[in-house]
């Protein structure tokens, strides 16, 4: 079990007082917040619309405005849990966060290879780096893309490394693998968005739309024959969080191209189709135009 790193950088003062408070008090604030985005002052309601409906045609528009309704909850509920990773200790962490299946990542380590996981942005990502980083018992190495506010960017790296997860730039992280590619170690990737910075494509239905995806993965999986696992995540309560580890591929198994990318898209899709409001609707994840492709 890892403890929290001596030399991690500091949220700043205020962030760790606002963190103080208990969390049904924020989860109060939260609410309210979720309140003035739907009826107040709407955030983003064309774009969330918009996606709901290309998404679930055949929900009728009462079960969007729920699942927006929900998402806008949910979303508010995550921001504000994010605040409190500042100050959550490794115990209250413990009895939030379930890990299901994660003896079978540490077993793999333990043999002496590297494992690839990847995950989406469901629920609330950024605890499953805390809770994996304090239970995992091996170094973590996460891939993440740098804030453009240089005290945003330092703020959520304090948070982010609070139990010894080492953070690597997405720029940087298949020369760091390279570099560090006997470690054995677990490295993750969050990987649901587009890829607006990358040539390297996988083109596939998603979601009813023609969707671009990040192949990083793929590359390291094909290039260094590490296994992968997909981190599930569902909601089983306010601020309660279950996350299975479930195979993805193989050590060494040979795929053919994209192969490995299809089958993380048909898992991130999936979860979304369980539990909808979960995943953030009102981010502009349709902004490439796929070859030849009319929608």
């Amino acid at each position: 079990m890892a403890s929290e790193s001596a030399s991690a950088p500091t949220p700043a003062w205020w962030v760790r007082a606002i963190s103080r408070l208990p969390l049904s008090a924020l989860h109060v604030v939260s609410r309210s917040f979720a309140f003035m985005a739907l009826k107040v002052f709407p955030y983003r309601p064309r774009v969330i619309d918009g996606n709901l409906a290309l998404a679930f045609p055949e929900l009728d528009q009462a079960a969007r405005e729920r699942i927006k309704r929900d998402y806008y909850r949910g979303y508010g509920d995550v921001m504000v849990e994010i605040v409190k990773s500042a100050s959550l200790d490794g115990a209250e962490l413990d009895r939030r966060m379930e890990l299901v299946g994660l003896e079978a990542v540490q077993a793999t380590i333990a043999s002496g290879t590297p494992v690839l996981l990847l995950a989406a942005h469901q629920c609330n990502w950024e605890w499953i780096l805390l809770a994996i980083s304090r239970r995992l018992g091996y170094p973590f190495d996460v891939a993440y893309k740098p804030l453009k506010n240089p005290w945003a960017d330092r703020e959520m790296l304090a948070l982010r490394s609070r139990f010894g997860a080492r953070l690597v730039p997405s720029e940087r992280l298949t020369r760091d693998v390279l570099a560090r590619r006997r470690v054995p170690r677990l490295i993750a990737l969050v990987a649901d968005q587009e890829p607006v910075d990358s040539d390297r494509r996988h083109w596939t239905r998603f979601l009813n739309r023609e969707s671009a995806f990040f192949m990083g993965g793929e590359v390291l999986v094909q290039r260094l024959g590490y296994p992968s696992f997909f981190c599930a995540i569902e909601r089983i309560g306010r601020g309660r969080y279950r996350v299975r580890f479930e195979r993805l591929s193989e050590a060494d198994e040979k795929l053919g191209e994209g192969e490995f990318t299809e089958r993380y898209a048909r898992r991130v899709e999936r979860q979304i189709r369980e539990a909808p409001a979960d995943w953030p609707w009102s981010h502009k994840r349709w902004r490439l135009q796929a070859p030849n492709a009319s929608d």
